[in-house]
């Protein structure tokens, strides 16, 4: 069977708060944990009302705090929005916390308008130019590969896992360059899937960290009992993705009945395009579907995301698809 594992927005649902939402990523990765998932990664958002995961590396730590076994880590760390001594800092503390659990995961995207950048006290977009260099300088903090001047304590000496993250063919030749693993967000962004993995495994160089390519692809997830029970519940992603295209993004909405087929026809297309890395259904269905994407893609391991309302809708539908794939 291939690995699964899980990624987290950390979504926080309408009449619903901060502190339930940490709550529910405990009960989600202690789930995980139990079912054999490999690893639970966070992502970091800024400034929006439905995403608690901004910080990232405070998050992993209770998350940490609540499991035993299962790898924690990032899905990613924005690295525009930091300095690679400050990442290699708060990761050697949790690599120190936590130890052989730490994951590292790198985006470029800066995700920011003019108000954000203006808050993070950073030029993101110069920042997103410097970030082949950057990632080489935090690996060097992490790993001591190259010396110098300053030493990150802690840092220095820790075991962490980098991984590149990417949409596009820039991370797949960086990470295939530094010689990484690297995962894809084909659940939102499928378009160069299948050009970015080609190019990945066509020019990767071996590194000490990782001797051969290795892929991990990203897939919206939700299981039930029936096909019609999973696009219900899926409903309420559904509308946060439209929401936040349109340039109406919030908390989570309650499912609706129907959502996908009330919708204009522009609409509707743009969930099918999205919904060339998804399976929603019974685990019959769900099975088949993973099947398909695993044939398409060759990826090493699938990374599940997609936020329920009800947090139990989640945890069930990482069983069921745990279950729906072992067989």
């Amino acid at each position: 069977m291939v690995p699964l594992s899980v990624l987290d927005l950390v979504p926080v649902r309408e009449g619903g708060s901060l502190g339930e939402a940490y709550a529910a990523a405990v009960s989600l990765a202690k789930t995980a944990e139990e079912e054999g998932y490999c690893r639970f990664w966070v992502a970091e958002h800024h400034a929006m009302e439905g995403i608690a995961g901004a910080a990232t590396s405070v998050v992993l730590a209770h998350i940490g705090n609540a499991t035993r076994t299962i790898r924690i880590g990032s899905g990613g760390i924005m690295l525009p929005n930091h300095t690679p001594f400050q990442i290699a800092e708060q990761f050697g503390t949790l690599a120190a916390l936590f130890p052989g659990r730490i994951d590292l995961g790198l985006g470029r995207a800066p995700g920011a308008g003019p108000e954000l950048q203006r808050a993070l006290r950073k030029d993101l977009h110069r920042a997103a130019e410097n970030f082949p260099q950057d990632v080489v300088e935090l690996r060097a903090l992490l790993t001591g590969d190259i010396e110098l001047p300053v030493t990150a304590t802690p840092g220095l000496g820790s075991e962490v896992d980098m991984w590149m993250l990417g949409s596009s063919l820039f991370g797949a030749q960086l990470a295939a360059k530094l010689g990484m693993p690297y995962a894809f967000a084909s659940h939102f962004a499928p378009d160069h899937l299948d050009a970015a993995l080609e190019l990945y495994r066509r020019d990767f160089q071996p590194s000490e960290a990782c001797e051969k390519p290795h892929v991990m692809a990203a897939m919206t997830i939700f299981a039930a009992d029936s096909d019609e029970e999973a696009e219900h519940i899926a409903s309420s992603q559904l509308q946060a993705f439209v929401r936040l295209r349109t340039g109406n993004p919030g908390k989570l909405p309650p499912p609706v009945e129907g959502f996908r087929d009330a919708l204009p026809a522009p609409a509707r297309a743009m969930l099918e395009h999205i919904g060339q890395a998804s399976a929603i259904g019974s685990p019959n269905t769900i099975r088949a579907k993973v099947e398909q994407f695993l044939e398409r893609t060759q990826a090493d391991e699938i990374i599940v995301a997609g936020s329920t309302y009800d947090p139990e809708h989640r945890n069930r539908s990482l069983r069921l698809t745990r279950e729906a794939l072992a067989v």
